[in-house]
């Protein structure tokens, strides 16, 4: 039976946010109810055990952030969520000492989405409070997460915006050097046990009505991922946030169907060929990462 590495499951389309990089979704804003997370759960049991709780969606705005945890925990999954950290004090309460939480991520370029000013200072000063607590607690990993650190074609505005940022980082750990000079795009830099530092290139969403290139190509999309959406959409990838490539929808088909059929079955059997066969996927910029 395919195994996936990644299973997106969406508990909520609303976020507190307007982040540039972020498109807002066009969905209709809703929570994925517990006893909906709980039934999506057994569809996707037999094909994973590691679940991130976004796709578009902040999680921790989810009211019932620890309930969806002690019922992944029940069902034997271990979870990953990735926040823009601005809920974290609120909900800090929920996440600690809940051991089906393996990893939060924190994505500390999200500071562009507040309105007006941002004390970024109090802004990840909570972050690193949290993360600190939790990891002695616990086993989780923490990650902490900005974009364009060792770019050449940054601007300086977002050199200024990330240096502020990673000095708050510096002194917090009392590191003796400069997290640029260590840090590699697509790998991390360990400043304390269990925390790490991780940079990549900013990416472009996905959309139909970017420019379409030759479809050449290969993605991991339904070979070590696949998602949910909060309506329960099925669909390839996390960068199907508007569930362009409807594959079915779990709350009139089994899970297990929908992977098997023809959409599903074409898109894989592309790749395979390195073509993609669906006009969202010839539009993506992200497949062109893993090359020809």
């Amino acid at each position: 039976m395919k195994k996936f590495k990644k299973f997106y499951v969406e508990v909520t389309s609303i976020c507190n946010l307007a982040c540039s990089f972020c498109p807002p979704t066009e969905r209709q804003k809703q929570f994925l109810s517990v006893e909906d997370f709980a039934k999506r759960l057994d569809e996707i049991k037999p094909y994973t055990d590691y679940i991130y709780l976004h796709v578009k969606g902040e999680p921790l705005l989810h009211p019932k952030i620890d309930q969806l945890l002690d019922v992944s925990h029940e069902k034997g999954f271990k979870v990953n969520i990735t926040t823009n950290g601005t809920l974290i004090n609120k909900r800090k309460h929920k996440l600690l000492n809940k051991p089906a939480l393996r990893q939060m991520n924190f994505s500390l370029h999200s500071f562009d989405g507040h309105e007006g000013s941002v004390d970024k200072e109090g802004y990840v000063g909570s972050i690193l409070s949290f993360i600190k607590e939790a990891t002695s607690q616990s086993d989780m990993i923490a990650s902490l997460r900005l974009w364009n650190l060792t770019q050449d074609n940054t601007t300086n505005l977002e050199r200024q915006r990330n240096r502020q940022v990673l000095e708050i980082i510096e002194k917090e750990f009392d590191l003796d050097f400069k997290i640029e000079e260590k840090v590699v795009p697509g790998s991390g830099v360990k400043i304390a046990e269990r925390i790490y530092i991780n940079q990549d290139y900013e990416f472009q969403w996905p959309a139909l009505h970017e420019e379409e290139d030759d479809g050449k190509g290969f993605c991991h999309g339904l070979r070590n991922q696949a998602g949910i959406l909060a309506n329960g959409t099925v669909i390839p990838c996390c960068l199907d946030g508007e569930g362009i490539i409807n594959l079915g929808n779990v709350n009139t088909s089994s899970f297990s169907d929908i992977i098997e059929g023809e959409r599903a079955k074409k898109l894989v059997d592309g790749f395979s060929r390195r073509v993609a066969v669906e006009e969202l996927c010839r539009k993506c910029g992200y497949r062109k990462r893993f090359g020809k």
